[in-house]
C-alpha cells in the first residue's frame, strides 16, 4: 500500500477539502421548483452546477457546507432575484460586481439572452472559471471583466447587481462613482441585511 504525503499545509487543506466534497451527496431539484424554465436553460444550469462542484475542489467558489443545497441557496436565489431585476426596469445591459462564482450574473445572462451582462471579478482564478463556463455553455451575451471595481470608469454603468462584493456600506462607497444620476444598484442580501443597512454611513445615504 502506497503512503501519500502532502508537501505542505496548503496541500493538506486542499486534500481535506477534496475528501469532504467527495463525500457530500449532491442534489438537483430545480426542475421541480421552476417548471416554467425551458429545458435548454435548465440543462445549462445543470452543467453550471456540475462545473461549480468540480472546480470548487481547487478554487474557493462556494462554501463546502452549501454544496448539497446549492440548487436552493445559490441557483434558486439567483433565479428569483434575476426575475425581479429584469421585470423592474427596461434593462439592455447590466454589470455583476464581484461576480466570483457567477451568481447572480451568469444566471441572469442565461435567463435573459437579450441583455448584455458583464461579470466584474478581480480574482484571476475565479475569472478563468467564469470564462470557462461562458465558453462551455456558449452564452453569447455574457463577458468577463477581470479588474477591481475601484478601477472601473466613472459613470460607466446604469444598472448593476451584486451578491458577494462586500458589506452594504462599503459596497456603496466603493461603487458610488460608477453610476450616473438615476443609476440603479441591486444588492442581494441574506438575513443580516437590516444590520448592514443600519451601519451605512449617513453621507453615503445622502448620495444614493
Amino acid at each position: 500500500m502506497a503512503e501519500i504525503k502532502f508537501g505542505s499545509r496548503e496541500d493538506k487543506e486542499k486534500g481535506k477539502k477534496k475528501d469532504e466534497q467527495s463525500a457530500i451527496p449532491l442534489h438537483w431539484r430545480l426542475e421541480k421548483y421552476f417548471k416554467d424554465i425551458p429545458a435548454d436553460k435548465m440543462k445549462m444550469f445543470k452543467v453550471f452546477y456540475d462545473e461549480l462542484v468540480k472546480f470548487n475542489k481547487k478554487v474557493n467558489l462556494i462554501s463546502v457546507k452549501t454544496i448539497p443545497y446549492a440548487d436552493v441557496i445559490h441557483f434558486s436565489d439567483s433565479i428569483l432575484a434575476s426575475r425581479i431585476i429584469f421585470n423592474s426596469h427596461k434593462i439592455s445591459a447590466i454589470n455583476d460586481l464581484g461576480s466570483g462564482n457567477g451568481f447572480p450574473g451568469l444566471v441572469f445572462g442565461i435567463l435573459y439572452p437579450e441583455v448584455t451582462v458583464t461579470l466584474v471579478e478581480k480574482d484571476s482564478r475565479k475569472g478563468e472559471f467564469l470564462k470557462h463556463l461562458i465558453d462551455l455553455l456558449k452564452v453569447k451575451n455574457v463577458v468577463v471583466n477581470r479588474t477591481l471595481v475601484e478601477l472601473l470608469p466613472e459613470s460607466s454603468m446604469t444598472y448593476a447587481m451584486t451578491r458577494g462584493l462586500g458589506p452594504l456600506g462599503k459596497t456603496m462607497i466603493v461603487s458610488s462613482k460608477l453610476f450616473p444620476q438615476g443609476g440603479v444598484f441591486f444588492h442581494l442580501k441574506g438575513e443580516e441585511w437590516a444590520t448592514e443597512l443600519a451601519q451605512v454611513p449617513a453621507q453615503v445615504c445622502s448620495f444614493w
